[in-house]
């Protein structure tokens, strides 16, 4: 009732809320014209909330980009047609960007080619309180070190590929959680998905998953091992899939990944 006396034109909120209000606004028969702009941060936004949110709202949902650091704005998509779902747009007004080896921060890389993203600009801090040695480790030469691993394409868009802790190092190969993520949901039968890695002696770490089945589904987890070989470079491909009921999230609905981690980790000590 509220909603259709006083329809918002700007509405500020994250992916799962922009999914769920769609969800919910189509069982009801709620009309959701009139959201002019809609806003999306603090984790990645699909094409699979994009695209039916603004064929429902005859409006954007464009993402945008930041941290606490950075008060907290580096970037965003345009409000128009030339956005990009998928990317977090392009650098605000004052704000330059570079992407550099994150094992040698002082290098970029080729342009295209991913690598982590240091920033400058007015709205970047000057340091952490009273903590000269963290402000010396994620400053470069006056650069920002974000710790995202990113790409930019020839139009200036930048695409965040993966948090550099989050990568998971197995046999001295990067591995990127996302991409194996986005992979797996495209299983028939798996809801949800995170890709963490477990420590192992002779490789560093194993790239293994967590998965939710849909409802009164039981997953095969060697039959996606299977396709997942087809997919993925040999790799990339998940040692061990487990299925678990839930994966645990923040209150915002971001997959914790750590919390994964060691529950994944229990459950292969008790296995064992």
């Amino acid at each position: 009732p509220v909603f259709k006396k006083r329809p918002p034109t700007f509405l500020p909120a994250v992916p799962p809320l922009y999914d769920r209000l769609r969800k919910a606004a189509e069982a009801k028969g709620v009309s959701l014209k009139g959201i002019e702009i809609a806003i999306s941060g603090a984790m990645p936004l699909s094409k699979e909330v994009v695209e039916p949110w603004e064929a429902l709202t005859g409006g954007y949902l464009v993402e945008g980009y930041g941290l606490s650091e950075c008060s907290p704005v580096l970037m965003a998509n345009p409000v128009a047609p030339n956005r990009r779902a998928g990317t977090v747009g392009l650098p605000l007004p004052g704000t330059e960007v570079r992407v550099v080896d994150p094992d040698d921060p002082t290098n970029d890389v080729e342009p295209g080619q991913p690598g982590e993203l240091l920033v400058r600009g007015p709205q970047v801090f000057s340091g952490y309180w009273k903590k000269p040695e963290a402000t010396a480790e994620v400053f470069v030469d006056g650069w920002f070190r974000t710790g995202d691993i990113v790409s930019i394409d020839d139009d200036g868009f930048v695409t965040i590929t993966d948090r550099i802790k989050e990568l998971v190092i197995t046999g001295g190969f990067n591995v990127s959680p996302s991409e194996v993520e986005d992979m797996l949901r495209g299983y028939d039968g798996i809801a949800d998905v995170a890709i963490v890695g477990i420590p192992n002696a002779r490789d560093g770490e194993h790239v293994v998953a967590a998965v939710v089945a849909e409802p009164g589904v039981t997953v095969d987890t060697d039959a996606v091992r299977a396709w997942a070989k087809q997919q993925l470079a040999a790799y990339k491909v998940p040692r061990r899939i487990h299925v678990v009921d839930e994966l645990p999230k923040s209150m915002i609905g971001k997959v914790l990944r750590r919390k994964v981690r060691d529950e994944l980790i229990e459950i292969e000590k008790q296995e064992n």
